[in-house]
């Protein structure tokens, strides 16, 4: 017994008629010949050909001359017309298709029933696609670089034979996984939010740019990599590319490069140390021959300023005495006893001079090898000052007047050698350069915290440009040239003074005089030395 489908109710003929025409591959559609009114068209066809306005729809038709052409007289009313036509839809958009249409009666009218579809350019289509799918999957397969392929929930969809050697597992093992199985577990949260921001806004770039980033294997082992991302969409959904990288390898390379430059910085910096020891010590021997030069080159300035100096000072005051000498043996009568008194003064004078140079000299020395010493001692300061000034008054020029006053307590306590040597050289410089009948001013001052000494005259003064090295040694100013000296007194006085914690200064202007002034800290008479 067979079956046919006329056998079927026609309802349901029908039925089945209409669902093979909505299943049908490509557009379907049946028009009357006669007046070429559209009496049938699907879905697909709609969709292919831009709109559902049936006027619309026939003015398509008509305009690409689909299923209104008088069949032949010779051809059979179900004959396949077959062939491939190019085709314009409503939008102007062109496309291929292959064009089927068969004649038919009913009720003693024409109608043809046509359709359109790909099969041939599909057929092509297809070869051409299995081509590039057969270079992607040789690209893929094959390449020397891990590729996966994950989807928008963080799927492996694809994974390529490398990574999957690289990663130690089995396609199936992984298809359908989380990608987070190949992320060592500590940065798991973290990689969550890093896919569904990529996912959001997906660029190629690479991945965790600044870190270092390391995969797991399926052993739990893990090693660095380099990641790089991609995407593509299709109708299946977003898809995210990865690109994987294993750079142990490299890393062991930077690794011993690191090693190496750290060495090599190890090494530069112990060359540098050595390096900038010896420069300091270069330093030091050229600083201790600088200075050493320098003191040569004093001493040698010394002698030779001492040579000059001791010349002319020892000359002027020898001449005197062995003339003076001379002279004494002549005036041998009694009468002649004044002329004598005051050759024998002269003689006294000048081997006074010749003993205060010396005693500058010796005084300098002993300064210079550290032989002086601070001594303190308490002293009244009026009786000692009294003293000094008495013994000074054998070099006094006529109707020269030294005045002193003191002002404060007068017990003090520091050196009382150091302070008349101080007083004497100061005075002596009064005397020596202030006129005949001028005054002279000594004031000590005692508060509390300091001992103040001003000794001021009214003499030649000095100039600023000699002021400016006026404590030096065998240093004498420019308009004292014709007066016997060493150019030593003020060196002493200043050195003296610094011994005692001292601070001298001095106030001069030419023709006008000088005032020296010098101020000694003290602690309550408890200062020590």
């Amino acid at each position: 017994m067979s079956l046919s489908i006329g056998d079927l109710d026609i309802d349901f003929q029908l039925s089945i008629f209409a669902a093979i025409l909505e299943r049908v591959p490509g557009l379907v559609a049946v028009r009357e010949l006669e007046n070429g009114k559209l009496i049938y068209i699907n879905d697909t066809g709609i969709k292919m050909l831009g709109t559902d306005d049936y006027p619309s729809l026939e003015l398509i038709l008509e305009q690409n001359q689909i299923g209104a052409v008088t069949p032949s007289g010779n051809r059979s009313n179900t004959e396949l017309i077959l062939k491939e036509r190019t085709l314009k839809n409503i939008k102007g958009e062109t496309f291929t298709g292959v064009y089927e249409e068969i004649f038919l009666k009913h009720n003693h009218k024409d109608y043809c029933f046509f359709r359109i579809t790909d099969i041939l350019s599909d057929r092509h289509f297809k070869q051409q696609l299995n081509k590039e799918l057969e270079r992607f999957g040789a690209l893929f397969d094959y390449a020397s670089i891990g590729i996966l392929v994950a989807n928008k929930q963080g799927e492996i969809v694809l994974i390529n034979d490398f990574a999957l050697q690289q990663f130690g597992y089995e396609r199936q093992m992984l298809l359908g996984k989380k990608v987070e199985v190949l992320i060592p577990q500590r940065v798991h949260h973290r990689h969550l939010g890093h896919r569904e921001r990529y996912n959001a806004d997906p660029q190629s770039r690479p991945m965790g740019i600044g870190l270092d980033l390391y995969a797991v294997r399926r052993d739990g082992t893990e090693f660095p990599v380099e990641i790089s991302l991609s995407h593509y969409s299709n109708e299946e959904g977003n898809f995210v590319i990865a690109y994987i990288s294993n750079i142990t390898e490299r890393k062991k390379a930077e690794e011993r490069v690191e090693k190496l430059y750290n060495e090599l910085e190890e090494m530069v910096e112990d060359r540098t140390v050595q390096l900038r020891k010896a420069l300091e010590e270069l330093e030091a021997s050229k600083e201790e021959l600088t200075i050493a030069l320098g003191k040569e080159k004093e001493l040698g300035d010394l002698k030779s300023r001492f040579v000059s100096m001791a010349s002319h000072e020892f000359r002027t005051p020898l001449s005197t005495i062995l003339s003076s000498a001379f002279l004494v043996k002549h005036y041998d009568a009694e009468q002649d006893q004044p002329i004598r008194n005051k050759h024998i003064q002269r003689i006294v004078n000048n081997v006074s001079l010749l003993t205060d140079t010396l005693n500058d000299f010796l005084s300098v020395g002993k300064i210079e090898e550290g032989k002086i010493q601070v001594r303190s001692t308490e002293f009244d300061i009026e009786e000692h000052f009294n003293t000094i000034i008495q013994e000074m008054q054998g070099i006094v020029k006529d109707n020269q007047v030294i005045k002193y006053q003191h002002t404060g307590d007068k017990n003090l306590v520091l050196d009382p050698s150091l302070i008349k040597h101080i007083v004497m050289n100061l005075l002596g410089n009064a005397i020596k350069f202030s006129k005949s009948g001028s005054l002279i001013e000594i004031e000590t001052t005692k508060n509390d915290g300091q001992f103040r000494l001003l000794v001021k005259d009214d003499g030649i003064g000095m100039s600023e440009e000699d002021q400016q090295h006026l404590f030096e040694r065998f240093y004498r100013g420019g308009n004292v040239s014709n007066i016997q000296g060493t150019g030593l007194g003020l060196h002493i006085v200043q050195r003296y003074s610094a011994m005692m914690n001292g601070n001298i200064s001095c106030s001069s202007e030419l023709n006008k005089g000088t005032i020296f002034t010098i101020i000694f800290p003290i602690d309550n008479e408890n200062t020590s030395y």
